[in-house]
């Protein structure tokens, strides 16, 4: 859509088409413009970390439904062009947009979650719902969301009777059971979601969590090789030209010493080059997902045990070419990318009919010791220190050492699949992440022993012990907390994004210690940390964040929002500071948010 303003002349509106020619501006086409402008401001508002903000500089965003009756326009919107939302696209985990999984649906869920309008939602998707029993999963959801699980399972149970293998349907009945603890109910909806869906990475990754959550872990690394994995594509982002100098004024309303000492940027020069290079940091889309899961493996039985496990279920090098070496046999088929979904029968017994009495027990000694010195498929590295282990070996729930009687079917060459290429990869970095981990908390460890054994300084008159603390810059701080958040180990990650603040103020590592005490239920602390991120934000012309504003409505719904306006009010900063927060409180109380009146 184009707009012109002649001065002296008036004012001309007009469409350009994929071909660059003008057209008339319909009415329908400003309502697709109003939708899609709310929709680009969610989707590309920051999550009060700054990443958002550095990719686009100088950029004002704002919050673009500020009033009971913007949001009246927007659903309205929405549901005149529901159905045509899938020609939006979708995420990148997506592979196909459909009409539950594309940009449209996933900006609604999003403003729903954020300003918790739950009623509004629903009755949205319940006129939906009336034309395709599709939209029951978006349905359901937002009813979970909105705590009313009862209505939300019949609506579940009346859908799926009538599309019996939607996977969207499949999958939000195994989230939900599996929020519940109930994971031997989910897994099979996580089954049929795949054979409804096998194209798609969600179902299979579904999948794969809860084979982790019942501790197969053999299954769950076979599920998570036959995940499809697409490239990730990146939000479309305006081509600014590179500019020779930039001067971005300081608002008066974000003057906060802290803050302005951060105003410098990242620092490249001061990371040391093994920080610099771990490249788990830029996984997005599939890889980050998958890279994830895998992480919580490792986290759950330890390095050790997953190479173990690693070597039973994938071809190794040395097997491979030993058995090129000796005569070919009959090899058992047996489709890859469905084996995850049959689970071993309790009896022992093979499709084909035989037993698994005459197959051999396990590979030797020497051939484990040989896998597990092998990162990728036999592909070894002498000069590399193996990782230690994460967690003590007396915590692991599955790794002992006699193999899972109901999983010893890949024990041969012929019952074994080999790794894909991408996970293959993905073994590699999560060795050097562990790597660079165990170093890392070794020489913190080091630290301490000295420090707590230091004598006293000579030169100091008051004989105090010699400075043996461990330091690290601001921005190397921030990378290691990066890195313990991706392994799992969130207390270790706290402590390095602490660090970081102590010497300063990083939004991504403010944000990472707010989410603790949010955890923790500490409003004051949550408030402390909030104002100085709103603050943040304002200074780089960002008016609004979905997910700050959703923390602010989380604490007004436990404390109440005259609770919260007092804290606030009493911390001390100065008032056009704070002036920013009540800001959002303002918002909350203008959507009748939960709490908002007292």
């Amino acid at each position: 859509m184009r707009v012109e303003v002649k001065i002296p002349g008036g004012v001309e509106s007009y469409c350009i088409d994929e071909k660059g020619d003008k057209r008339v501006d319909a009415d329908g086409l400003w309502l697709e413009t109003f939708l899609c402008g709310v929709l680009r401001a969610y989707s590309y508002s920051d999550d009060g970390s700054g990443d958002q903000i550095k990719k686009i500089v100088a950029v004002r965003r704002f919050d673009p439904v500020t009033s009971t009756e913007v949001e009246h326009k927007f659903f309205e919107a929405a549901e005149r062009l529901f159905f045509k939302g899938w020609q939006l696209g979708s995420d990148p985990e997506i592979q196909v947009p459909n009409l539950v999984s594309n940009h449209l649906t996933t900006g609604l869920m999003n403003y729903i979650k954020t300003t918790g309008r739950y009623t509004s939602g629903e009755n949205l998707f319940e006129k939906l719902r009336v034309r395709d029993p599709e939209i029951s999963s978006l349905l359901a959801r937002v009813l979970i969301a909105g705590d009313e699980e009862v209505k939300a399972v019949r609506i579940l149970k009346e859908a799926i009777e009538e599309l019996p293998m939607d996977y969207s349907l499949l999958d939000c009945q195994a989230t939900f059971l599996q929020s519940k603890g109930n994971l031997d109910w989910a897994l099979p909806l996580a089954q049929r979601a795949v054979i409804a869906a096998p194209s798609e990475f969600s179902t299979w990754a579904k999948l794969a969590e809860i084979y982790i959550g019942i501790e197969k872990w053999d299954l769950a690394l076979l599920t998570l090789n036959s995940c499809p994995m697409f490239t990730y594509q990146d939000k479309d982002a305006p081509r600014m030209p590179e500019a020779a100098r930039v001067f971005l004024p300081v608002l008066i309303d974000t003057m906060l010493d802290e803050l302005d000492e951060s105003a410098n940027g990242y620092d490249q020069d001061m990371v040391h080059p093994n920080l610099r290079k771990l490249s788990a940091a830029g996984y997005k889309g599939t890889f980050y997902k998958a890279y994830s899961l895998l992480t919580d493996i490792t986290a759950k039985i330890g390095w050790d045990q997953l190479l173990k496990i690693r070597s039973q279920v994938f071809v190794m090098e040395e097997e491979y070419r030993s058995e090129r070496t000796q005569s070919t046999t009959a090899v058992h088929e047996r489709n890859p990318s469905t084996v995850a979904l049959h689970a071993p029968s309790p009896n022992g017994t093979r499709p084909n009919g035989d037993t698994e009495e005459g197959q051999d027990e396990g590979v030797t000694a020497d051939d484990a010791s040989a896998d597990e010195r092998t990162l990728t498929n036999g592909n070894a590295d002498q000069d590399l220190e193996r990782p230690q282990h994460t967690i003590a070996s007396t915590e692991v729930k599955a790794g002992n050492d006699e193999p899972d009687p109901s999983h010893t079917n890949y024990t041969h060459f012929q019952h074994k699949r080999l790794c894909e290429r991408w996970l293959d990869n993905l073994f590699m970095v999560l060795y050097e992440d562990l790597r660079i981990y165990t170093i890392w908390r070794t020489d913190m460890a080091r630290s301490k022993q000295s420090a707590a054994n230091a004598s006293p300084n000579p030169n100091d008159p008051a004989g105090n012990p010699v400075n043996t603390m461990y330091s690290k810059s601001p921005e190397e701080w921030e990378i290691l907390g990066e890195l313990a958040e991706r392994l799992h180990h969130f207390d270790e990650a706290i402590e390095a994004y602490q660090s970081c603040l102590r010497i300063r103020f990083s939004p991504k590592a403010m944000l990472a210690v707010v989410k603790m005490f949010e955890k923790e239920r500490r409003t004051e602390s949550v408030l402390q940390g909030l104002i100085r991120l709103i603050a943040w934000q304002y200074r780089w012309y960002s008016e609004f964040s979905p997910s700050l504003l959703q923390s602010v409505r989380k604490l007004i719904e436990d404390d109440g929002g005259l609770k919260v306006r007092s804290i606030v009010q009493a911390t001390g900063l100065p008032q056009p500071v704070l002036d920013l927060t009540h800001r959002y409180v303002e918002l909350c109380a203008a959507f009748r948010s939960t709490g908002s009146e007292n």
